[in-house]
């Protein structure tokens, strides 16, 4: 794996996304409301987001889109001030537990092992998304972390992914873009990448296979798949010789 990179989205990759931030989430839109129960659930309709269950909708905006683009949905459907929702929001994801996905540490080691280059690319802020890496003592394995605010085009534009392969020194043709969302591969797909799935966020197969070199449960697969596929490319070069 010397010369590659490993792309990771945060979010349902790293961490299972509904064990993260479906009690942050219910947090966060009781907080806003602050007992106002028609805005509670305009918050949560706009949000895609369950507040019986605790379950997120295929399309919410919770799952891929920017930080600023949920803050501006928060305001505009909770009538509410956006430096207000900012403030609320940033404090309960500053202080968010989140949950990696079983097998997360094998991997990252096992990568780092190979000679991979390992990278966040995130729809998060770059601060939080550090804070949360650092939390779960995972930070140490990535050489860079980008987000949404860190100077590239967010997913699904290639912006973020193309920045991270340039600041790990690596082509975008040599990096794997890994993650849960249509908005991760579409990003990945645009940069020139290779792209894995993964199961540990709301997406299902059908929605993310047509977009995806592979679709594996979760990252902790990631190291036996690459072996898989770097033995299929040597093959495949020894039969063209």
């Amino acid at each position: 794996m010397r010369g590659h990179a490993v792309l990771f989205d945060k979010d349902g990759t790293l961490f299972d996304f509904t064990a993260s931030w479906a009690t942050t989430s219910a947090e966060i839109l009781r907080r806003l409301a602050d007992g106002d129960t028609a805005r509670l659930h305009a918050m949560a309709q706009a949000g895609g987001f369950d507040l019986a269950t605790q379950t997120f909708r295929d399309d919410s905006i919770i799952i891929a889109g920017t930080a600023a683009e949920l803050f501006d949905m928060l305001a505009t459907s909770g009538d509410l001030p956006l430096a207000h929702v900012r403030r609320v929001t940033d404090a309960a994801v500053a202080s968010a537990q989140m949950a990696p996905v079983k097998g997360l540490l094998p991997a990252l080691e096992a990568l780092v092992h190979a000679g991979a280059k390992l990278g966040v690319v995130t729809n998060d802020s770059e601060a939080a998304a550090l804070s949360h890496l650092q939390a779960t003592g995972i930070l140490k394995y990535f050489e860079t972390v980008v987000g949404y605010d860190s100077g590239y085009t967010p997913k699904p534009d290639p912006g973020s992914c193309l920045g991270a392969a340039n600041r790990l020194g690596v082509a975008a043709d040599r990096c794997i873009m890994v993650g849960d969302s249509t908005h991760d591969l579409e990003a990945g797909a645009a940069a020139g990448m290779t792209c894995l799935a993964v199961l540990t966020g709301i997406a299902r197969t059908p929605t993310l296979a047509p977009l995806a070199h592979a679709v594996l449960p979760s990252v902790a697969e990631i190291p036996d798949w690459l072996n898989d596929w770097r033995s299929s490319k040597e093959n495949d070069s020894k039969r063209r010789l």
